[in-house]
């Protein structure tokens, strides 16, 4: 188990939050690339949510031909290089590499995805450009990876695109909500530019869109419309207490240490709750800030967790504490931190109930609530016809993505309540090429 001491510095925060799957060297690659069997119907290119031909691009890296191996991965995914930083590979495409069957180590398709468009990034290499002008203009509402993939794809055949961006920034939870271990923000703002500087889309940032009169003012300019607006803030508790100062949002709490680093300061006890992925980051995070007792607190057993396995193992490494089977039934301010009441919890009869007298106090100086994100809504809400699912997420077609609105097209988180950065890059893709067909046909 690691012990962290609190960054002072920028060098003390990239020590800490030193990167999981560093990029490689040439000789790297080539020795890396030179394992691949080059399987006739690869597994591996049906364990990836966009399908990039794996073993293709791999065999590229191998014979030298790195700008072609680039070409083959951004031909399926427009967010290649971050996606070669943040898919959790190990249960996708290296999760399905026949090498697993052998108890061998499987290849590593992530980093080989990562070290194949960093050279062509880092070269500046022009790999494709915007179509012939079609004289259609569609708007994107968010440039997460599911926006900035649609006007990708639609600059590629010839729309002008206009994207709107609530942050200062783009590249959605890439930069906003992932651990800095995954990627750098750096490299993720990277990809952007590069994106941005072929294909030629306009991004106007510091703009949210939260009025009808925008949302009108958008139907009359553009063709259509695409949603990528992701989903909302962390969403409440429902408990008594919540509302004080030291408890805060996982995202947020992501967000602000990504923005200032070693600049933030972490106190020492920090209570995380919830068992999710975003739970993990959070829990993760705060021990390589330094803090001394971190508790990852969830209301089920470790069996159900929705995080992935390896994630925990690696909040466990950085000193995380699991405590399951526990809820959180009041926080309370106190001299110098939070109480939080917890009851013990127990399946019975398949429904989660509280064991009665079971409650406990625990103390902490932060607590962390990583129990999901709230949907947006109230932005859904402006949209004339606009139909949600009962958990709030937009219904489109499963192969066009367009909504019961036909002007408007959607992906990514709020179509599927929150997936990875490949899924949302897979469906802006594939909401672009509905958008296409649906103009064509009017």
């Amino acid at each position: 188990m690691a012990v962290y001491k609190k960054p002072e510095s920028e060098s003390d925060f990239y020590h800490n939050f030193a990167e999981k799957q560093p990029q490689m060297s040439a000789s790297e690659a080539f020795i890396e690339s030179s394992r691949c069997l080059f399987c006739y119907d690869a597994p591996c290119i049906t364990a990836c949510p966009t399908h990039i031909d794996i073993p293709l691009f791999i065999k590229q890296i191998h014979t030298g031909n790195v700008e072609g191996s680039a070409r083959t991965i951004f031909d399926s995914n427009w967010l290649g290089s971050a996606c070669g930083k943040v898919c959790p590979t190990s249960v996708l495409c290296e999760g399905a590499c026949v090498y697993n069957h052998e108890n061998k180590k499987p290849i590593e398709i992530g980093r080989l995805q990562f070290y194949a468009t960093q050279q062509v990034i880092e070269a500046d290499k022009h790999l494709y450009g915007p179509g012939l002008p079609n004289g259609r203009k569609v708007a994107v509402v968010g440039a997460g990876p599911a926006g900035i993939a649609c006007a990708c794809e639609l600059r590629l055949m010839g729309y002008e695109v206009d994207v709107f961006e609530a942050k200062d920034k783009p590249s959605g939870l890439t930069v906003h909500g992932t651990a800095p271990y995954k990627i750098t923000n750096e490299q993720a703002l990277n990809e952007m530019a590069y994106l941005q500087d072929q294909m030629g889309y306009v991004v106007r940032y510091n703009t949210p869109i939260e009025t009808k009169g925008q949302i009108d003012d958008l139907e009359s300019k553009y063709d259509a419309v695409f949603l990528g607006v992701g989903i909302g803030p962390t969403a409440e508790l429902n408990v008594n207490g919540e509302s004080s100062h030291r408890v805060i949002g996982a995202v947020e709490f992501v967000e602000e240490l990504r923005e200032k680093q070693h600049q933030m300061k972490v106190p020492d006890r920090v209570i995380v709750l919830g068992g999710g992925n975003t739970a993990m980051d959070a829990a993760s995070e705060s021990a390589r800030m330094g803090a001394a007792h971190v508790v990852l607190a969830y209301r089920r057993g470790q069996e159900d967790m929705g995080a992935y396995a390896f994630e925990y193992d690696m909040a466990v490494r950085a000193g995380v504490r699991g405590l399951f089977h526990v809820a959180p039934i009041e926080i309370r301010d106190t001299d110098d931190g939070v109480a939080v009441t917890f009851i013990r919890t127990q399946h019975l009869n398949g429904k989660l109930e509280f064991i009665t007298g079971s409650e406990f106090v625990m103390e902490a100086d932060w607590v962390i609530k990583a129990t999901g994100q709230s949907k947006m809504g109230s932005f859904f809400s402006l949209i004339d016809s606009l139909q949600l699912d009962t958990s709030r997420r937009v219904v489109v077609d499963p192969i066009t993505f367009q909504t019961s609105n036909p002007k408007y097209f959607a992906g990514g988180d709020a179509v599927n309540g929150g997936a990875e950065v490949v899924n949302g890059a897979f469906d802006g893709k594939m909401a672009a090429r509905g958008i296409d067909d649906w103009l064509n046909k009017k």
